[in-house]
C-alpha cells in the first residue's frame, strides 16, 4: 500500500496563548491605530519596534503593513524615483519587483547560479551596464550569499544595498544578521513567514535620514514623536514637509500579536532546521536530484526546502508533481509556463522591461520548492521525503 501524507503544507502553528492574550486586550480597550493611545501610554507598534531593534542590536525599526510595503518604502527613501534603474535577483517573489515598480524604478534582473544566489560576475556587468545605484537584494527562500564578497562589490560602485529578509529573520551570515549588511533590511510578518501576524512588514537601518523619511513614508502624519525607535526629533524638521504620506503603518492589533512571538524566534529557527536537515538526509543521494549546497558560512532559517531536477523534462516533473500531490504531498515548480498561486519568474512579470536570463532561466526549469511548516512532525518530514523519493525514482528509473 502506497504511503500518503495526510496533513497541510499551509496550516501554520496556533499563535501561543500569550500573543492571544496580548490581542484580547488591544481589542477590548479598542485602540487599534497605533497613535491612537491614551496620556503616557506608550503603543503595542512602538515596543514592537523597539523590541526587534534591540534583538537585532539596530538602531531605528519600523513597523509596516507588508514587506512588500517596507520594500518600497525602503526604497523610496533611498531617493528612488520615475525611471531610476534598481537592481534584483532574477530568482524572487513578485513583491520584489512589485516594490520597485510602486517606487517608479525600472527593474533590472541579475542572474542566479546552482546555489539559488544572485551572479557577482552578472551584478558587476548589470552595474557597470545600467549604471544603477540601487540593489534590492532578494534571500530568496532563505538562501544568503556571501555577503562580504557583495558590499565589497556594491561599495566599490557606490551601490545601495536594500535586503529583502522576508525568508531570512532570525538567520546569519557568519556572525550578523541579516538585514544588517545593506543601508536597509525589510522583513515580512506574513502568515507563512517566521513571525505571524497575517500581514506585516518591518523595516531598520542605522541610517537616521533613512529612518526619518520611512517613518512619514509610512504615514505618521506628525505624530513621529510617538515612535520609540527613532532618530532625533529635529532629523525630522525639513524631512517632514518634503517627504509624501504614503499611508501603510502597523496597528496594534498585529504588533500585539507578533511582540510575544518575537521572544521565541530562536526556538523555532532551531525547530525548522530540524525539519530541513531530516529531508536533506532523506533526499540525498536520490538520482535525479541535484540537492542545493549552502556555505558553511550561511547561518540559513530553512522553512522551505528547495531541490533541483536539471536533467529531467518538463513532462517529467509534471508527471513527479502529479504523482506527490496524489499522494498529499504539495510541491510547487518555478519552471511551470503560468504563475500559479505564490509561485511565479520573472518572466512572468511583464511590467518589467523584457530580459532574457540565460542561465536563470535553466536552473528554474528545474526548480521545485516545498514549504516546511512547524506543524510537520519530523515524522512527517520522513514520510513527505520517502514519497518525493519515490515518485522521483518511478519516473527516472
Amino acid at each position: 500500500m502506497e504511503k500518503k501524507f495526510l496533513g497541510s503544507f499551509t496550516q501554520q502553528q496556533p499563535l501561543p496563548e500569550s500573543a492571544i492574550e496580548a490581542a484580547t486586550k488591544v481589542m477590548r480597550h479598542g485602540r487599534l491605530h497605533r497613535y491612537n493611545v491614551e496620556n503616557g501610554e506608550i503603543s503595542e507598534t512602538a515596543l514592537f519596534e523597539q523590541e526587534f531593534a534591540r534583538q537585532l542590536d539596530v538602531k531605528f525599526c519600523l513597523a509596516c503593513a507588508s514587506g512588500g510595503y517596507a520594500m518600497t518604502t525602503a526604497l523610496r527613501a533611498l531617493g528612488v524615483s520615475f525611471g531610476d534603474k534598481v537592481l534584483t535577483n532574477g530568482f524572487t517573489l513578485a513583491p520584489v519587483p512589485g516594490a520597485i515598480a510602486a517606487a517608479g524604478g525600472e527593474i533590472v534582473f541579475v542572474e542566479i547560479n546552482d546555489e539559488l544566489l544572485i551572479d557577482f560576475d552578472d551584478l558587476e556587468r548589470k552595474i557597470i551596464s545600467s549604471k544603477s545605484k540601487v540593489l534590492l537584494l532578494s534571500h530568496m527562500r532563505g538562501h544568503i550569499c556571501n555577503m562580504d564578497t557583495l558590499m565589497r562589490l556594491c561599495d566599490q560602485y557606490e551601490v545601495q544595498v536594500v535586503e529583502d529578509c522576508a525568508h531570512t529573520m532570525g538567520a546569519k551570515w557568519d556572525k550578523h544578521w541579516s538585514g544588517k549588511f545593506g543601508l536597509i533590511g525589510c522583513y515580512s510578518t506574513q502568515t507563512y513567514k517566521h513571525l505571524n501576524s497575517g500581514e506585516g512588514g518591518i523595516l531598520i537601518t542605522n541610517d537616521q535620514e533613512i529612518m526619518a523619511r520611512a517613518i512619514i513614508l509610512s504615514g505618521s502624519y506628525m505624530l513621529f514623536d510617538r515612535h520609540i525607535s527613532r532618530p532625533e526629533i529635529d532629523i525630522f524638521d525639513e524631512i517632514k514637509l518634503e517627504t509624501p504620506n504614503c499611508s501603510g503603518r502597523m496597528d496594534n492589533l498585529r504588533s500585539a500579536i507578533l511582540r510575544p512571538q518575537l521572544k521565541n524566534l530562536e526556538f523555532n529557527c532551531r525547530a525548522w532546521n530540524e525539519r530541513y536537515a531530516v529531508v536533506e538526509k532523506c533526499l540525498t543521494g536520490t538520482k535525479g536530484i541535484k540537492l542545493v549546497r549552502r556555505d558553511p558560512k550561511e547561518k540559513f532559517v530553512a522553512s522551505s526546502f528547495q531541490f533541483l531536477l536539471p536533467e529531467l523534462a518538463a513532462n517529467q516533473i509534471i508527471a513527479i508533481l502529479s504523482g506527490c500531490a496524489e499522494r498529499g504531498v504539495e510541491l510547487k515548480w518555478f519552471g511551470a509556463k503560468q504563475p500559479t498561486g505564490f509561485t511565479s519568474r520573472y518572466t512572468s512579470w511583464q511590467y518589467a522591461p523584457k530580459q532574457t536570463l540565460v542561465n536563470t532561466e535553466a536552473i528554474l526549469d528545474g526548480l521545485i520548492d516545498m514549504r516546511l511548516p512547524l506543524t510537520f512532525s519530523i515524522k512527517d518530514c520522513e514520510t513527505i521525503s520517502y514519497i518525493i523519493k519515490e515518485e522521483i525514482e518511478q519516473v527516472v528509473s
